[in-house]
Order: structure tokens, then C-alpha cells, then sequence
């Protein structure tokens, strides 16, 4: 399965993997009003690709994860054991 850019990881955003995600990318700093985003901090919270998070996960630089608001397709490409490691609580 490939997860087609759809977003079905729910991530608490950490200042390595937003900086990670720039530097790959995929600014998700910067606030585009134009598309009514307001930029992410550290903290926030935001469903992201899989294919982003798993390319974060090799680099060792992947967000924790709230496993209640994740996409049950995730598990197609990546195990339960693995992203119960990067669980946080909401």
C-alpha cells in the first residue's frame, strides 16, 4: 500500500521533526494564509503522511504519535509494537 499523501498519522510535533520536514521539503513552519494554515510549533498536533513519518522514522527524527486519532491504515506499512514506542497521550 502506498499511503498516496493521504494523512494517517496523527503527530505531536516536536522542533527536530518540523526542522527534519523543512529541510526534506515540506515546510509546515511557515504560515500560508492563503491555504488558512497557520504554521506548526512544537506541540501542536497534525495529521501528516505516513510515507513522511516513516522516512522521519529511518532518520530517527519521527514525531510521537496518538495512536486514538491514527489512521488504522498506517498499520498496512507499519507494525502496532512499533508505533506504540512513539505513543504520547492526548
Amino acid at each position: 500500500m502506498s499511503d498516496g499523501y493521504l494523512h494517517t498519522v496523527c503527530a505531536v510535533m516536536t522542533e527536530e521533526f518540523l526542522n527534519f520536514s523543512l529541510a526534506t521539503g515540506n515546510d509546515l513552519i511557515t504560515p500560508r494564509p492563503e491555504f488558512n494554515f497557520p504554521g506548526l510549533k512544537p506541540g501542536d498536533k497534525w495529521c501528516i503522511c505516513l510515507t513522511r513519518w516513516l522516512h522521519a522514522y529511518q532518520e530517527n527524527k519521527a514525531p510521537g504519535v496518538l495512536l486514538e486519532a491514527t489512521h488504522e491504515k498506517t498499520l498496512e506499512l507499519i507494525s502496532l509494537e512499533e508505533l506504540v514506542k512513539f505513543a504520547v497521550k492526548n
